[in-house]
């Protein structure tokens, strides 16, 4: 089968593309909101993309109705945001922070998750998270014919959970992606958790 995306409509290319590029890291987003409570959502268009300045990457559309979605109103006016990834036992509470609710009510008190100060960062993160990327806006950039946002992220610290690190025979920091136990998104309601690791090392 070839599909001629063309003759798609832009949801059409959207299920279409969101169930063949797979799997997709989740990046699970707090900002905070015009009112001071904290805004948190999912993106799986999302990764890292640069290491000098550090930078991810997360890709924000448009609410059904036109209307800027929280997250992208709230790091317009407030630059700061943390990007979480979130593990397999928060996935119910993933999913429920999916859900569009009305403009500055929070995620965080609507699904009760439990959220933790940062040292030297304004925005707490979330307390039982494995892995969390405390960020500055560095650019927001609008793309394509649906006012697509691509919303670049300066890491300044990342939190990662002891238990999920060691130190390896050559002294250097190396995390274990088991113990991390991240989701990855697949198309329409389907997720993913980790199976075998393959290991191969690369040619010289």
């Amino acid at each position: 089968m070839l599909i001629d995306l063309k003759k798609l409509s832009t949801s059409e290319v959207y299920f279409t593309m969101t169930q063949t590029v797979l799997p997709r890291p989740i990046a699970w987003v707090l900002t905070e909101n015009h009112n001071h409570s904290c805004n948190l959502a999912p993106f799986s268009y999302f990764n890292a993309v640069c290491s000098d300045p550090p930078l991810l990457m997360f890709s924000i559309g448009l609410q059904d109705d036109g209307r800027l979605k929280d997250t992208l109103a709230n790091l317009q006016e407030r630059p700061d945001f943390i990007v979480h990834i979130a593990s397999c036992a928060q996935l119910q509470d993933l999913n429920l922070t999916s859900a569009t609710l009305p403009s500055g009510e929070s995620e965080i008190s609507a699904v009760n998750i439990a959220t933790v100060a940062v040292a030297g960062f304004r925005l707490p993160r979330i307390a039982d998270s494995k892995v969390a990327f405390m960020c500055q806006v560095h650019r927001i950039q609008e793309i394509g014919n649906n006012r697509q946002s691509l919303v670049f992220g300066e890491i300044s610290n990342i939190y990662i959970q002891d238990e999920c690190t060691k130190i390896n025979e050559k002294g250097r920091l190396t995390i274990n992606p088991q113990a991390i136990q991240p989701l990855s998104r697949l198309g329409a309601n389907q997720y993913s958790t980790f199976g075998q690791i393959l290991m191969v090392k690369r040619p010289t």
